[in-house]
């Protein structure tokens, strides 16, 4: 593919233009000329990268490409949640799966409308619509220009390896070229060098981990992004994974009655780093030491895990690692659990209380770890 720009506009005649011509020695400002080669045609390709600096004609090779309607614009309601938002006729796993492809995995952020997001969580958020939306062909601009370097990488990783999953060409234009080995395109066209590669054998950054095991001194850091509230386990072993000095990931660890079998829960990954696989590794490092002895009981036992993340569930059911145990659709009966607390209560000449579990509607689902098969 051939592409040749040439943009031009007004001659600027002003004091200050003819002084800055004056100053600079520039003759014109009112042209820009582009000429591309991007042999594409023949390549069976998904995602491709246009990189270089801010005016070196990136957006324009983007319409040369697909066209203007291919161009991404985020358009979002104001006060409708972004789990209503993305993919509104999708089935409701499609829609929380790209979430998590892309590292949007914290729940409570999926309940806010895009208008209140942080500028990270916008850029995940139009990430998964464009996921779940799965267009033929879409050109995104200014491709992690609004985030910082970390979540850039991050999240060009999670992108990459979402859209892979599924049909359709994606074209990012980006300034930035810390994110070409995290993405691993199918193609780059530098526009400041004026080459064109494939994807070639690059390897991809490696994300060297750290497990650390402690307490719960670190919990404070990882709860406001947990899903639930609720109170911790007794006589639990913490771990938490670092990257560097920055603490990553969060999971404990503690036994089920006879010491027969571990129960793994509180597992979090910080918003920057979900999208990358460092929970799964994670998880699966920290069941390994159990299954192996290397804890503080010695024992080795399987790993329990339950979780009520469809992503993650769908991770660990995609793990070999890892097989599935039970699945509750639903919670206990309310009423049923009351009626029993009651009975308890006045078989021990206690005042009866009104209290009772269950009643809601959170599927949880339940995963044994076996090791490597």
């Amino acid at each position: 593919m051939k592409i040749a720009v040439h943009h031009r506009c007004p001659e600027a005649t002003s004091y200050r233009a003819a002084r800055v011509k004056s100053l600079f020695n520039v003759d014109s400002g009112a042209t820009f000329d582009l000429d591309a080669e991007l042999p594409i045609e023949q390549l069976d390709w998904k995602v491709g990268l246009v990189i270089g600096p801010s005016g070196s004609g990136k957006s324009s090779i983007g319409r040369r490409i697909f066209g203007e309607v291919a161009f991404y614009e985020p358009s979002w309601p104001q006060r409708r949640p972004i789990i209503d938002a993305i993919a509104p006729k999708a089935p409701f796993d499609d829609v929380t799966a790209a979430l998590a492809a892309v590292g949007l995995g914290s729940v409570p952020t999926w309940l806010r409308p895009y208008g209140v997001l942080s500028t990270g969580e916008r850029f995940r958020a139009d990430l998964a619509r464009i996921v779940a939306d799965r267009p033929a062909r879409v050109v995104v601009d200014e491709f992690t220009s609004v985030v910082d370097r970390q979540i850039a990488k991050v999240g060009a990783l999670a992108f990459g390896k979402a859209w892979r999953r599924g049909t359709g060409q994606a074209v990012l234009l980006s300034c930035h070229y810390d994110i070409a080995d995290w993405l691993q395109p199918d193609w780059t066209y530098d526009t400041s060098t004026g080459t064109f590669s494939g994807r070639g054998l690059r390897r991809r950054p490696a994300i060297e981990l750290d497990i650390f095991e402690t307490d719960w001194r670190f919990w404070p850091l990882f709860e406001p992004h947990h899903y639930l509230k609720l109170p911790l386990m007794i006589a639990a072993t913490n771990y938490v994974a670092f990257v560097g000095e920055q603490p990553v990931a969060h999971v404990a660890v503690g036994t089920r009655p006879g010491m027969t079998e571990a129960r793994a829960c509180r597992l979090v990954v910080m918003p920057e780093w979900q999208g990358a696989g460092v929970g799964m590794r994670f998880l699966n490092a920290v069941c390994e030491r159990w299954l192996t002895g290397w804890n503080r009981h010695s024992l080795r036992v399987p790993t329990l895990f339950h979780t009520s993340h469809p992503g993650l569930a769908s991770a660990i059911r995609r793990d070999p690692c890892w097989a599935q145990v039970s699945a509750m659709l639903h919670g206990s009966h309310k009423e049923r659990s009351g009626k029993s607390i009651e009975r308890a209560a006045r078989r021990r000449g206690a005042t009866p209380v009104v209290a009772g579990y269950g009643g809601h509607f959170r599927a949880v689902q339940g995963f044994r770890y076996y090791g490597v098969p």
